[in-house]
């Protein structure tokens, strides 16, 4: 990928939380992976899914699709991690670094702090149907964490934390008829959504993480 395109792609960096606004239609992103990033919501569980269709990437030579170097994986690895959680080059390299000093496996801390963020983590209790529109949700304030109003999509949630809808939001629509809605959720979290409310019970582990992709690769493109 050359220096244009990958600045294409990740422009519009909000100095706060270093996160991207991409404009573009996000199955897009999904096809150039070649999997499924689950960037959509509801779209993504649906035969509507553009991906389903079309499995090659998109552009002119998405088709010829050639067999990928090393390199190539391990950079693809990368991307997908980036556009699944919605984060860009600066801040990804930052949490690969507080990765590599912490104590354990450099990949599945990487994964761990990711899956820590609180726009993550409201997506995981299902408050939300993707994680944009957890962010979204996140920034405009609907979202307390310990009975304090918390509007960082990146803060970093911890064992014993408790996620809940803010009262003055209960009657949003965005949060009516979510107790009606079937999600599966992860063994480090609890949730009640008759109560709107989530518990963070456990630290994450290696295999809560469904996310496609293989940390081992993004190691590697960094240890270089």
């Amino acid at each position: 990928m050359d220096a244009g395109h990958q600045n294409a792609e990740e422009y519009n960096i909000r100095r706060c939380d270093y996160m991207a606004r991409y404009t573009g239609p996000v199955c897009r992103l999904c096809r150039r992976e070649g999997i499924k990033l689950y960037l959509k919501g509801d779209k993504c569980y649906s035969d509507k899914c553009p991906v389903a269709r079309r499995t090659y990437a998109p552009g002119q030579h998405g088709q010829s699709r050639k067999k990928l170097s090393n390199y190539g994986m391990q950079l693809r690895e990368k991307q997908k991690a980036k556009r699944i959680y919605g984060i860009l080059e600066t801040q990804f390299r930052e949490y690969y670094e507080k990765a590599d000093r912490a104590k354990g496996i450099t990949g599945e801390n990487l994964l761990k702090m990711l899956e820590k963020r609180l726009d993550n983590t409201v997506f995981r209790l299902g408050f939300a149907s993707s994680r944009s529109e957890a962010r979204q949700l996140v920034r405009h304030g609907h979202f307390a964490v310990n009975g304090k109003k918390v509007n960082i999509p990146s803060y970093q949630v911890s064992a014993g934390d408790v996620i809940t809808v803010r009262e003055s939001s209960r009657s949003s629509e965005k949060f009516k008829g979510l107790a009606e809605v079937a999600k599966t959720t992860p063994q480090w979290l609890e949730v009640d959504m008759d109560k709107l409310e989530g518990k963070v019970v456990a630290e994450p582990k290696r295999e809560d993480i469904d996310i496609p992709v293989q940390e081992t690769f993004i190691v590697e493109l960094y240890s270089k």
